[in-house]
């Protein structure tokens, strides 16, 4: 005999206060009841139940034998509940690749706010300029800027990569103001690379601007070239020139006067960020509550 079963129809028994409901409740028949409980008397030694043609109570024994199943059954109800809550709880390693600078200002921070609250939970961050493959590299979330490839990936949009046209004080008070996008061609600029590998060929070398006139392209004077965004920021505030960098990299400092924005009122090139990952690893819920977390915090609704 299945002794935890028998301790859950005797309670049944004595909580409906007849064998017929408790086996309604049970989904069993009455014989099926009375042949648990009798075996369960015959299995202790004791009467459980005194038996009438009208009605059934329990014996002393009975009763102080009811409250102990009923103890029993609430640890067992606690415990598998426990395990419940273990095997959704976010636990173990999750492995994400994100863009360098957006990586570093943006993403670090939010993932230092999750794992504060999911202590169970490490995570391994790569940081790279190349997309990464998820499958071949192994790694269960990337966030990439611009628009990704049509694939069996599941892409979630995060928001929009907005940049500032900005210099530092020290160099706007030396040089001629400027007003309009094409007095930008006689400052100097500081530019980004979009490859380490030949600088040269992939730098940047026009100013784009969208304002009331439309679109305006202006020829930049390179002064300096970077392929390193935390480099760039550092000759910006150093001085050395205009630069056009990421909202998220110079928003403390324009916040405290380190640098200044030039023409705020022409928009600058974006680009969106997506955060991508596998549809079948979803439901896993580590992944789950990262992904869940990651669009909450650096969402369009939250930036």
């Amino acid at each position: 005999m299945n002794v935890f079963q028998a301790i859950s129809i005797f309670v049944a028994v004595v909580e409906t206060g007849s064998m017929t409901a408790a086996a309604e409740r049970c989904g069993i028949s009455s014989t099926m009841v009375g042949n648990y409980v009798r075996v369960l008397e015959e299995q202790l030694g004791s009467t459980l139940l005194r038996r009438t043609t009208r009605r059934q109570s329990l014996t002393p024994f009975g009763a102080l034998y009811f409250d102990k199943c009923k103890e029993i059954l609430r640890l067992v109800d606690e415990t598998k509940e426990l395990a419940q809550a273990a095997q959704d709880s976010p636990a173990g390693t999750l492995r994400i690749t994100t863009p360098i600078t957006y990586g570093i200002e943006s993403v670090t921070p939010c993932i230092a706010r999750y794992l504060a609250r999911h202590p169970s939970v490490d995570i391994e961050v790569v940081l790279s300029a190349r997309a990464m493959d998820l499958t071949r590299d192994k790694f269960d979330v990337a966030i990439r800027l611009g628009t990704p490839e049509p694939s069996s990936l599941i892409c979630r949009r995060l928001g929009d990569y907005r940049m500032t046209l900005c210099a530092a004080p020290a160099y706007v008070a030396c040089h001629e103001e400027i007003v309009n996008p094409h007095q930008l061609a006689t400052h100097d600029g500081l530019a980004f690379a979009y490859s380490a590998t030949s600088p040269q060929a992939w730098g940047q070398r026009e100013w784009r601007l969208e304002g009331a006139e439309g679109q305006v392209i202006v020829p930049m004077k390179r002064r300096m070239l970077f392929n390193n965004t935390q480099a760039m920021h550092r000759a910006t505030l150093a001085g050395l020139g205009v630069a056009m960098l990421p909202e998220d990299v110079v928003q403390a400092d324009l916040h405290n006067g380190q640098l200044q924005a030039l023409l705020p009122e022409y928009a600058l090139p974006s680009r969106p960020i997506y955060l991508l990952y596998h549809r079948e690893r979803y439901n896993a819920p580590t992944l789950r509550s990262f992904i869940d977390f990651m669009i909450s915090h650096l969402g369009t609704s939250s930036s």
